[in-house]
Protein backbone atom coordinates (compact mmCIF):
# COMPACT_ATOMS: atom_id res chain seq x y z
CA UNK A 1 0.00 0.00 0.00
CA UNK A 2 1.45 3.51 -0.78
CA UNK A 3 1.52 6.62 1.40
CA UNK A 4 -1.34 8.03 -0.23
CA UNK A 5 -3.40 5.06 -0.42
CA UNK A 6 -2.74 4.57 3.39
CA UNK A 7 -3.75 8.26 3.57
CA UNK A 8 -6.98 7.92 1.89
CA UNK A 9 -7.65 4.53 4.20
CA UNK A 10 -7.76 6.61 6.88
CA UNK A 11 -9.52 9.16 5.80
CA UNK A 12 -12.23 6.56 4.64
CA UNK A 13 -12.67 5.34 8.37
CA UNK A 14 -12.72 9.31 9.48
CA UNK A 15 -15.72 9.67 7.05
CA UNK A 16 -17.53 6.44 8.30
CA UNK A 17 -17.52 7.57 12.01
CA UNK A 18 -18.63 11.38 10.82
CA UNK A 19 -21.63 10.02 8.90
CA UNK A 20 -22.16 7.50 11.85
CA UNK A 21 -22.43 10.58 13.81
CA UNK A 22 -24.36 12.24 11.43
CA UNK A 23 -27.14 9.51 11.26
CA UNK A 24 -27.52 9.34 15.11
CA UNK A 25 -28.13 12.98 15.30
CA UNK A 26 -32.27 13.04 14.83
CA UNK A 27 -32.23 10.07 17.34
CA UNK A 28 -30.34 12.16 19.76
CA UNK A 29 -32.43 14.99 19.54
CA UNK A 30 -35.92 12.90 19.65
CA UNK A 31 -34.75 11.03 22.70
CA UNK A 32 -33.20 13.99 24.55
CA UNK A 33 -34.76 14.16 28.02
CA UNK A 34 -36.79 10.92 27.98
CA UNK A 35 -37.17 8.18 29.84
CA UNK A 36 -35.48 4.78 29.06
CA UNK A 37 -35.77 1.69 30.31
CA UNK A 38 -33.28 -0.96 30.06
CA UNK A 39 -33.79 -4.58 31.26
CA UNK A 40 -30.22 -6.14 31.44
CA UNK A 41 -30.46 -10.05 31.82
CA UNK A 42 -29.70 -13.21 30.15
CA UNK A 43 -26.06 -14.97 28.76
CA UNK A 44 -25.02 -10.91 27.86
CA UNK A 45 -24.73 -10.69 32.55
CA UNK A 46 -22.35 -13.80 32.67
CA UNK A 47 -19.28 -12.53 30.27
CA UNK A 48 -17.55 -9.77 31.83
CA UNK A 49 -16.61 -7.59 28.11
CA UNK A 50 -20.03 -8.19 27.02
CA UNK A 51 -21.34 -6.56 30.68
CA UNK A 52 -19.30 -3.68 30.16
CA UNK A 53 -20.58 -2.85 26.86
CA UNK A 54 -24.09 -2.68 28.01
CA UNK A 55 -22.77 -0.54 30.28
CA UNK A 56 -20.92 1.75 28.46
CA UNK A 57 -24.10 1.80 26.02
CA UNK A 58 -26.18 2.92 29.30
CA UNK A 59 -23.41 5.66 30.31
CA UNK A 60 -23.24 7.05 27.12
CA UNK A 61 -27.13 7.39 26.85
CA UNK A 62 -26.85 9.44 30.39
CA UNK A 63 -23.99 11.68 29.22
CA UNK A 64 -25.76 12.92 25.30
CA UNK A 65 -29.32 13.49 27.82
CA UNK A 66 -31.11 10.45 27.79
CA UNK A 67 -32.64 9.42 30.96
CA UNK A 68 -32.09 5.75 31.67
CA UNK A 69 -33.22 3.00 34.22
CA UNK A 70 -31.64 -0.23 34.45
CA UNK A 71 -33.68 -3.15 35.76
CA UNK A 72 -31.49 -6.28 36.18
CA UNK A 73 -32.16 -10.13 36.67
CA UNK A 74 -28.96 -12.59 37.52
CA UNK A 75 -31.08 -15.77 37.36
CA UNK A 76 -28.40 -17.95 36.04
CA UNK A 77 -26.33 -16.84 39.01
CA UNK A 78 -28.95 -17.35 41.60
CA UNK A 79 -28.92 -20.98 40.31
CA UNK A 80 -25.51 -21.54 41.13
CA UNK A 81 -25.60 -20.64 44.28
CA UNK A 82 -28.64 -22.11 44.80
CA UNK A 83 -26.62 -25.97 43.76
CA UNK A 84 -23.44 -24.27 45.72
CA UNK A 85 -25.77 -24.12 48.88
CA UNK A 86 -26.53 -27.92 48.24
CA UNK A 87 -30.10 -27.46 46.66
CA UNK A 88 -31.15 -27.89 43.18
CA UNK A 89 -33.04 -25.15 41.14
CA UNK A 90 -36.99 -25.40 40.62
CA UNK A 91 -38.97 -23.78 37.75
CA UNK A 92 -42.82 -23.85 37.45
CA UNK A 93 -44.00 -22.24 33.63
CA UNK A 94 -40.18 -20.70 33.40
CA UNK A 95 -41.18 -19.05 37.41
CA UNK A 96 -38.52 -20.06 39.90
CA UNK A 97 -40.02 -21.86 42.71
CA UNK A 98 -38.64 -19.76 45.81
CA UNK A 99 -38.88 -20.69 48.88
CA UNK A 100 -37.55 -18.81 52.31
CA UNK A 101 -34.07 -20.12 51.66
CA UNK A 102 -34.02 -19.40 48.03
CA UNK A 103 -35.22 -15.98 48.58
CA UNK A 104 -32.55 -15.31 50.87
CA UNK A 105 -29.93 -16.77 48.08
CA UNK A 106 -32.00 -14.29 45.70
CA UNK A 107 -31.58 -10.93 47.95
CA UNK A 108 -27.64 -11.67 48.29
CA UNK A 109 -26.92 -12.33 44.52
CA UNK A 110 -28.97 -9.67 43.15
CA UNK A 111 -27.49 -7.29 45.27
CA UNK A 112 -23.96 -8.53 44.81
CA UNK A 113 -25.28 -8.08 40.92
CA UNK A 114 -26.56 -4.57 41.73
CA UNK A 115 -23.65 -3.25 43.17
CA UNK A 116 -21.12 -4.69 40.57
CA UNK A 117 -23.58 -2.71 37.78
CA UNK A 118 -23.40 0.20 39.70
CA UNK A 119 -19.35 -0.12 40.02
CA UNK A 120 -19.61 -0.19 36.48
CA UNK A 121 -21.13 2.93 35.79
CA UNK A 122 -19.37 4.74 38.19
CA UNK A 123 -16.11 3.71 36.47
CA UNK A 124 -17.77 5.61 33.53
CA UNK A 125 -17.66 8.65 34.88
CA UNK A 126 -21.94 8.56 35.45
CA UNK A 127 -23.56 8.54 38.78
CA UNK A 128 -25.41 5.50 39.87
CA UNK A 129 -27.72 4.22 42.45
CA UNK A 130 -28.38 0.88 43.26
CA UNK A 131 -31.88 -0.36 44.81
CA UNK A 132 -34.76 -2.88 44.53
CA UNK A 133 -38.43 -2.76 45.08
CA UNK A 134 -37.86 -2.70 48.88
CA UNK A 135 -36.46 1.03 49.07
CA UNK A 136 -39.24 3.47 49.41
CA UNK A 137 -41.34 1.04 49.00
CA UNK A 138 -40.81 1.26 45.53
CA UNK A 139 -42.45 -2.11 44.05
CA UNK A 140 -45.34 -3.50 45.88
CA UNK A 141 -46.26 -7.12 45.14
CA UNK A 142 -48.85 -9.84 45.20
CA UNK A 143 -48.01 -13.24 45.60
CA UNK A 144 -47.95 -14.33 42.00
CA UNK A 145 -49.55 -18.16 41.74
CA UNK A 146 -49.54 -19.33 38.27
CA UNK A 147 -52.19 -21.44 37.28
CA UNK A 148 -53.39 -21.56 40.82
CA UNK A 149 -50.27 -23.19 42.17
CA UNK A 150 -48.63 -21.92 44.97
CA UNK A 151 -44.41 -21.33 44.12
CA UNK A 152 -43.59 -19.62 47.26
CA UNK A 153 -41.89 -15.98 47.58
CA UNK A 154 -42.69 -15.35 43.56
CA UNK A 155 -44.47 -11.51 43.50
CA UNK A 156 -46.75 -10.01 40.45
CA UNK A 157 -46.16 -6.65 40.34
CA UNK A 158 -48.98 -4.55 41.76
CA UNK A 159 -47.60 -1.14 42.06
CA UNK A 160 -44.57 1.07 41.36
CA UNK A 161 -43.96 4.18 43.21
CA UNK A 162 -41.84 6.32 40.40
CA UNK A 163 -41.13 8.89 43.52
CA UNK A 164 -37.78 8.33 44.53
CA UNK A 165 -36.67 6.92 40.98
CA UNK A 166 -38.29 10.79 39.98
CA UNK A 167 -35.59 11.98 42.30
CA UNK A 168 -32.68 10.50 41.84
CA UNK A 169 -33.01 10.99 38.04
CA UNK A 170 -33.45 14.65 38.72
CA UNK A 171 -30.36 14.74 40.41
CA UNK A 172 -28.53 13.48 37.57
CA UNK A 173 -28.30 9.89 38.61
CA UNK A 174 -29.15 6.60 36.88
CA UNK A 175 -30.78 4.22 39.10
CA UNK A 176 -29.99 0.23 39.28
CA UNK A 177 -32.84 -1.84 40.26
CA UNK A 178 -32.93 -5.09 41.14
CA UNK A 179 -36.39 -7.14 40.93
CA UNK A 180 -37.13 -7.42 44.70
CA UNK A 181 -40.59 -6.11 45.82
CA UNK A 182 -42.51 -6.13 49.23
CA UNK A 183 -45.58 -7.33 50.33
CA UNK A 184 -48.33 -6.16 52.19
CA UNK A 185 -47.27 -8.33 55.21
CA UNK A 186 -43.26 -6.23 54.07
CA UNK A 187 -41.78 -9.55 52.70
CA UNK A 188 -39.52 -9.59 50.21
CA UNK A 189 -40.62 -11.21 46.96
CA UNK A 190 -38.91 -12.33 44.11
CA UNK A 191 -40.14 -10.35 40.79
CA UNK A 192 -39.21 -11.93 37.11
CA UNK A 193 -37.05 -9.04 35.67
CA UNK A 194 -39.05 -8.88 32.61
CA UNK A 195 -41.99 -8.26 35.00
CA UNK A 196 -40.20 -5.47 36.87
CA UNK A 197 -38.91 -3.88 33.97
CA UNK A 198 -42.57 -3.76 32.63
CA UNK A 199 -43.71 -2.46 35.82
CA UNK A 200 -41.34 0.26 36.03
CA UNK A 201 -41.63 1.59 32.85
CA UNK A 202 -45.31 1.34 32.53
CA UNK A 203 -45.25 3.61 35.86
CA UNK A 204 -42.66 5.96 34.57
CA UNK A 205 -44.68 6.18 30.93
CA UNK A 206 -41.34 6.00 29.12
CA UNK A 207 -40.20 6.34 25.98
CA UNK A 208 -38.90 3.33 25.55
CA UNK A 209 -38.55 -0.09 27.05
CA UNK A 210 -35.81 -2.55 26.02
CA UNK A 211 -35.22 -5.90 26.53
CA UNK A 212 -32.09 -7.77 26.41
CA UNK A 213 -32.27 -11.62 25.49
CA UNK A 214 -30.58 -13.99 24.39
CA UNK A 215 -31.83 -14.10 21.03
CA UNK A 216 -31.83 -11.99 17.70
CA UNK A 217 -35.61 -11.02 18.11
CA UNK A 218 -39.26 -12.13 16.99
CA UNK A 219 -39.11 -14.63 14.29
CA UNK A 220 -42.00 -15.17 12.13
CA UNK A 221 -41.08 -18.75 11.98
CA UNK A 222 -39.19 -19.76 14.81
CA UNK A 223 -36.81 -22.27 12.76
CA UNK A 224 -36.06 -20.02 9.88
CA UNK A 225 -33.09 -17.53 11.53
CA UNK A 226 -33.80 -15.00 7.97
CA UNK A 227 -37.43 -14.38 9.35
CA UNK A 228 -36.73 -11.83 12.27
CA UNK A 229 -39.61 -9.36 11.99
CA UNK A 230 -37.91 -6.10 12.93
CA UNK A 231 -41.14 -3.97 13.71
CA UNK A 232 -44.85 -5.53 14.59
CA UNK A 233 -47.99 -3.39 16.00
CA UNK A 234 -49.77 -4.82 19.13
CA UNK A 235 -52.18 -6.47 17.20
CA UNK A 236 -50.03 -8.45 15.35
CA UNK A 237 -48.18 -9.48 18.44
CA UNK A 238 -51.82 -10.32 19.84
CA UNK A 239 -52.20 -12.69 16.52
CA UNK A 240 -48.60 -13.98 16.89
CA UNK A 241 -49.98 -15.64 20.47
CA UNK A 242 -53.50 -16.67 19.78
CA UNK A 243 -51.63 -18.53 16.34
CA UNK A 244 -49.14 -20.20 18.78
CA UNK A 245 -46.54 -19.29 16.38
CA UNK A 246 -44.12 -18.10 19.68
CA UNK A 247 -43.44 -20.19 22.82
CA UNK A 248 -41.03 -20.74 25.72
CA UNK A 249 -39.38 -17.67 27.32
CA UNK A 250 -40.69 -15.52 24.27
CA UNK A 251 -44.08 -15.79 24.76
CA UNK A 252 -44.42 -14.15 28.73
CA UNK A 253 -41.86 -11.70 26.98
CA UNK A 254 -43.97 -10.55 24.39
CA UNK A 255 -47.37 -10.35 26.61
CA UNK A 256 -45.20 -7.92 28.89
CA UNK A 257 -44.27 -6.17 25.55
CA UNK A 258 -47.99 -5.22 24.81
CA UNK A 259 -49.19 -4.75 28.40
CA UNK A 260 -46.34 -1.77 28.08
CA UNK A 261 -47.37 -0.40 25.03
CA UNK A 262 -51.55 -0.60 26.13
CA UNK A 263 -50.21 0.84 29.51
CA UNK A 264 -48.71 4.22 27.74
CA UNK A 265 -45.20 2.87 26.52
CA UNK A 266 -44.41 4.52 23.51
CA UNK A 267 -41.84 1.82 22.09
CA UNK A 268 -40.66 -1.72 23.21
CA UNK A 269 -37.52 -3.22 21.65
CA UNK A 270 -36.58 -6.78 22.04
CA UNK A 271 -32.76 -7.05 21.41
CA UNK A 272 -29.79 -10.02 21.43
CA UNK A 273 -27.53 -8.44 24.37
CA UNK A 274 -24.91 -11.06 23.23
CA UNK A 275 -24.03 -8.27 20.26
CA UNK A 276 -22.16 -5.62 21.19
CA UNK A 277 -23.50 -2.25 21.71
CA UNK A 278 -26.70 -3.47 20.74
CA UNK A 279 -28.56 -0.34 22.50
CA UNK A 280 -26.70 2.14 20.45
CA UNK A 281 -27.06 -0.21 17.06
CA UNK A 282 -30.61 -0.18 17.88
CA UNK A 283 -31.16 3.52 18.88
CA UNK A 284 -29.30 5.47 16.48
CA UNK A 285 -28.90 3.39 13.55
CA UNK A 286 -31.58 4.15 10.59
CA UNK A 287 -32.02 0.02 9.98
CA UNK A 288 -31.73 -0.64 13.56
CA UNK A 289 -31.38 -4.59 15.48
CA UNK A 290 -34.09 -6.57 17.23
CA UNK A 291 -38.05 -6.32 17.06
CA UNK A 292 -39.49 -3.03 17.48
CA UNK A 293 -43.32 -3.62 19.24
CA UNK A 294 -45.35 -0.29 18.34
CA UNK A 295 -49.10 0.45 19.23
CA UNK A 296 -50.11 1.01 15.99
CA UNK A 297 -48.43 0.59 11.85
CA UNK A 298 -46.96 3.62 10.50
CA UNK A 299 -48.62 5.00 7.40
CA UNK A 300 -46.70 7.17 5.33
Amino acid sequence: MTYNQANDSKMDIIMQKANTLIEALPYIRRFNGKTIIVKYGGSAMLDDKLKYNVIKDVALLKLIGFRPVIVHGGGKEISKWVRLNGGEPEFYNGLRITDKETMSIAEMVLNKVNKELVAMMQKLGVNAVGLCGKDGSMIRVTQKKPDGKDIGYVGDVSSVNTDLLETLMDRDFVPVIAPIGLSDAFEAYNINADDAACGVATAMKAEKLVFLTDIEGVYADPSDKSSLISEMDVTEAKDFIAKGVVGGGMLPKLNNCIEAIEQGVSRVHILDGRLPHCLLLEFFTEKGIGTAIIKEPLFF
